[in-house]
């Protein structure tokens, strides 16, 4: 672990003057970036703060803006009223700590399990508003580096990559070939914060306070393009964390986070392009799953966490099917379901690798996590659900792959009204999904509405 505190110490001397810095711990937080909370105390008193970073230049060399642009983005988005934090410096070459910024700390939760438990009475409301607000900034505000997204060519870029994974999961080939079919008309481009959602949100749920929305967070894949684009993506399933009763982020109904949204100023609805935005940022998101484990391979990140994010593929090909089942004739939605695998005989004589994975996972349990602190112990409990996954998927021997299946899905030379089909997609989303995300909430939900 990199040791900030004097860079840090010096790059806020020099935009706060003379200080002493203290409290420097990295949060669990963040998929793709370091986030660091720390304090410093100057003339004026304390104040909390987080530095936002990656490690070098060479980590951001595949986006399309750096953290200059994205810095210049949040301030942009705070000072024309959106919850946006508030950003306080950049790190210029010379400061030594790689490439971000630093923003005042925002004191509230982010945890979606803890909002979803009790979420303020407003706060569906007020998801709605705060994009609208998003989407209402003027042009004028927005930094030129922020890049126009053309879906088409978006949509190309996705099936290019995935061809480069190996083209051979078919739900993915389907929904790619589903969304080039029900392409919408370019829309009027407005900012889009493009990861709007359960997670990168912040919410006070201080006893005693009123409540609601306090921050949106982490802007680094803003673009501007089409406003159904933000609206779909904290609606798909993944993203609700286990709240499918609640379609809208895990808190209400689409219908009331519609109005709440054209209420606050935002665009009329348009339900078709909706679903086309909802349909793509699932498939979005089953790659951008593959693409952590092409990350690992390849060296570019060797975290434990990116290969276990790369098994998460599965809860999206589930959630696509889910999405596209009722392309399917009605004769074939009812259709039962094949029979999974056979489970693998209970072993015998020398120790199986099954149950050497198993050891391993029941020492770090015992030896490791306990002593584990911050972040440390997150990549504990992220080795542990790695372990996890190959023990089932050595039980199990299940594979999701099928390169003919898919090619000929893409081509559109088979779709889900051939006999047979959609029952076996549905059997083989249902047991990879079990091998690696079997709490996943809606693989019990596609159970007991497949009969699997």
């Amino acid at each position: 672990m990199p040791d900030l505190t004097e860079p840090l110490a010096a790059f806020m001397t020099r935009i706060a003057g003379p200080g002493a810095l203290s409290g420097l711990s990295r949060l669990s937080g963040g998929a793709n970036m370091e986030s660091w909370a720390f304090d410093w105390t100057g003339p004026e008193g304390r104040g909390a703060y987080v530095l936002r970073r990656a490690p070098s230049a060479d980590y951001m060399a595949d986006r399309p803006y750096g953290h200059p642009v994205e810095a210049a983005l949040v301030r942009a988005a705070h000072n024309g009223g959106v919850k946006a934090p508030e950003v306080v410096g950049v790190l210029a070459d010379g400061d030594g700590m790689g490439t971000g910024y630093v923003m005042r700390r925002v004191v509230a939760e982010v945890s979606p399990a803890t909002i979803l438990a009790a979420p303020p009475p407003s706060l569906l409301a007020d998801l709605g508003r705060e994009l609208a607000r998003i989407h209402a900034l003027p042009r004028a505000a927005i930094p030129d580096g922020i890049p126009v997204m053309d879906t088409g060519a978006a949509l190309a870029e996705l099936k290019a990559r995935f061809l480069s994974y190996g083209g051979d999961r078919p739900a993915i080939a389907l929904a790619i070939r589903w969304c080039e079919d029900h392409l919408p008309a370019p829309a009027d481009p407005v900012l889009v914060h493009g990861d709007y959602r359960m997670g990168n949100i912040m919410v006070d749920m201080a006893e005693g306070q009123v409540g609601g929305l306090a921050a949106v967070l982490d802007w680094e894949l803003a673009h501007l393009g089409d406003g159904h684009e933000d609206l779909a993506f904290g609606c798909m399933t993944v993203w609700r964390f286990g709240r499918l009763d609640r379609p809208a982020f895990g808190v209400g109904s689409f219908e009331d986070y519609f109005a709440a949204y054209e209420a606050a100023g935002g665009a009329p609805v348009d339900r078709a392009r909706f679903r086309f935005w909802l349909v793509y940022r699932t498939l979005w998101w089953a790659l951008g799953c593959l693409q952590m484990g092409q990350a690992w391979r390849s060296g570019a990140d060797t975290t434990v966490e990116r290969v276990v994010v790369g098994r998460r593929t599965a809860e999206q090909e589930l959630d696509l099917i889910g999405l596209l089942e009722a392309e399917a004739p009605e004769a074939e939605r009812a259709r039962p379901l094949p029979p999974s695998p056979l489970a693998a005989p209970a072993p015998v004589g020398e120790p199986t690798n099954r149950e050497m994975v198993q050891a391993v996972r029941d020492w770090i349990e015992s030896a490791i996590k306990p002593k584990a602190e911050g972040h440390a112990k997150f990549e504990a409990v992220v080795a542990m659900n790695a372990l996890g996954i190959v023990m089932r998927d050595l039980d199990a021997g299940v594979r999701a792959e099928d390169r003919a299946l898919a090619a000929a899905l893409l081509a559109g030379e088979t779709s889900l009204a051939e006999p047979g089909l959609l029952a076996r997609l549905r059997r083989a989303a249902l047991d990879k999904c079990a091998v690696d995300s079997p709490k996943y909430a809606a693989l019990a939900r596609a159970r007991n509405q497949w009969g699997g």
